[in-house]
């Protein structure tokens, strides 16, 4: 009976494992997280092919954009609107990024915006140290579950519902696609892929808490680091952000870089997104 729980706990996220307390891991249950990392070894055995490291960077530009114009400035803040096919399709792609479905990241995004570096944050740094900001919260059993009181706005569409409940669907699918093309493409097109797009996402929740520069004196911990944001498409530029988290773009000087922006620039170009939410003058000079 065991297994099965945590079998289905696996699939369905509406299931979530026991847990002690609200900062409770539940190792078992949290077994694909670590195996993804063990994966990344393989690459000792199957080397590395020009193919293979195409790959592997393509999927992790691909699923860094879903994740930071999609799942964070889109779903988390509605910075722009979209269609609802287009947002289905970055949806599915920010869901092969297994960090679990839309409805579940913008909840618990909007959850931290909302007490930021307070006790109730869920991967504050100040309060709960480095290593459970950059990942730990993300494995803790009392932040399984999405918290639905945040994205009414969201929930009523069944397509990101179900992308939510059954997370897991997507990624099984790349990674089942992968290997099918060949073990090394599994490698280096998910294992190594995924874990680097976790960790550099998982930057801005810990190292962009803590270095950098601060702008603005907003009431959080929050910095602006320019060697975050090319790593993360423009995150980095994190104090910004949280000065004012409407915006499209967190770049907010022509020289801050911000690929996320420029990637969205393009879509509204194409027709896919519009109404980009600016930075107003006045937001931007104050201190």
């Amino acid at each position: 009976m065991e297994l099965i729980r945590v079998l289905r706990s696996w699939v369905d996220s509406d299931l979530p494992g026991e847990e002690s307390s609200p900062a409770h891991i539940d190792w078992v249950r949290v077994a694909p997280f670590i195996a993804l990392h063990l994966g990344c070894l393989g690459a000792l055995w199957v080397g590395a092919s020009p193919a293979a490291l195409a790959t592997a960077a393509a999927l992790f530009a691909v699923r860094m954009f879903a994740v930071t114009a999609f799942y964070h400035r889109y779903f988390s803040h509605r910075a722009f609107r979209a269609s609802r096919a287009a947002q289905f399709v970055f949806a599915l792609l920010g869901a092969s990024a297994v960090q679990r479905g839309p409805l579940w990241w913008a909840s618990h995004h909007r959850h931290h915006h909302a007490h930021a570096d307070r006790p109730e944050d869920a991967h504050s740094a100040r309060q709960h140290g480095f290593l459970w900001s950059h990942c730990l919260w993300f494995l803790a059993a009392g932040n399984v579950r999405t918290r639905p009181e945040r994205v009414r706005d969201l929930a009523r569409y069944p397509e990101l519902r179900f992308l939510d409940r059954f997370d897991v669907i997507v990624p099984a699918i790349l990674g089942a696609s992968l290997w099918l093309i060949s073990f090394e493409m599994f490698v280096w097109g998910f294992c190594v892929s995924t874990v680097a797009l976790y960790h550099a996402t998982f930057t801005i929740n810990s190292l962009a808490h803590r270095y950098g520069s601060r702008r603005y004196a907003t009431r959080d911990d929050s910095r602006n680091n320019w060697w975050l944001a090319l790593l993360t498409f423009g995150e980095g530029w994190h104090n910004n952000h949280h000065h004012y988290p409407r915006a499209a773009r967190q770049g907010f000087y022509w020289w801050e870089i911000d690929p996320t922006y420029y990637g969205l620039r393009l879509l509204e170009r194409l027709g896919l997104v519009w109404d980009l939410q600016p930075v107003p003058a006045a937001v931007r000079e104050a201190r």
